[in-house]
């Protein structure tokens, strides 16, 4: 199907039904650290997963999203998937990492081949990063790779009972293209 070697040891590959226990586990495995920001792991079971992955095959046959595992030396840590819109030529990512894996630069790299793909060979503009304002290492990715930040959505995710905040980045072909 879709393989994209990131580097030596990283590569991303769809995430497929035979991928659904692994993925689910490393969520299980990561509940706490994951949950912080994104509730599905908090309350997320082996059939949600399988729905999920399902669903997001779906949506990769229609074309709307590249939904990829993140493997490092063949073992599954987290996942970064790609969600598209061919009308106005855009996209966002999201994204999460075993807690084993945070601060080594892996999504970094990952975020990179994300956007490499999506503007070289899917042509897009325009791409999207959104994350909890408290989240401060998420917020970092798209900052470290020239996001612009574009402002801020005020308690648009419910978040431990609670409404968050999201920090919302932006980044133009143009501007990756050029470097800056």
């Amino acid at each position: 199907m879709f393989k994209y070697q990131v580097d030596e040891h990283i590569y991303l590959a769809i995430t497929e039904m035979r991928h659904a226990e692994a993925l689910h586990s490393v969520i299980v495995e990561n509940r706490d650290h994951i949950g912080q920001f994104l509730m599905f792991a908090r309350i997320q079971t082996l059939e949600d997963t399988k729905s999920f992955v399902q669903a997001s095959l779906s949506n990769f046959a229609a074309g709307t999203e590249i939904p990829t595992c993140i493997w490092y030396d063949n073992q599954l840590i987290g996942s970064i998937g790609l969600r598209i819109s061919q009308a106005n030529r855009s996209a966002s990512i999201k994204y999460w990492i075993s807690k084993e894996y945070e601060g080594k630069g892996v999504m970094t790299k990952c975020c990179k081949a994300m956007i490499n793909y999506a503007f070289r060979e899917l042509k897009l503009n325009r791409i999207e990063i959104r994350a909890i304002k408290e989240n401060v290492r998420s917020r970092a990715i798209p900052e470290r790779l020239g996001f612009k930040h574009e402002g801020t959505f005020r308690q648009d995710v419910k978040l431990n009972d609670e409404l968050a905040d999201s920090s919302v980045y932006g980044l133009l072909a143009e501007e990756w293209n050029s470097g800056s």
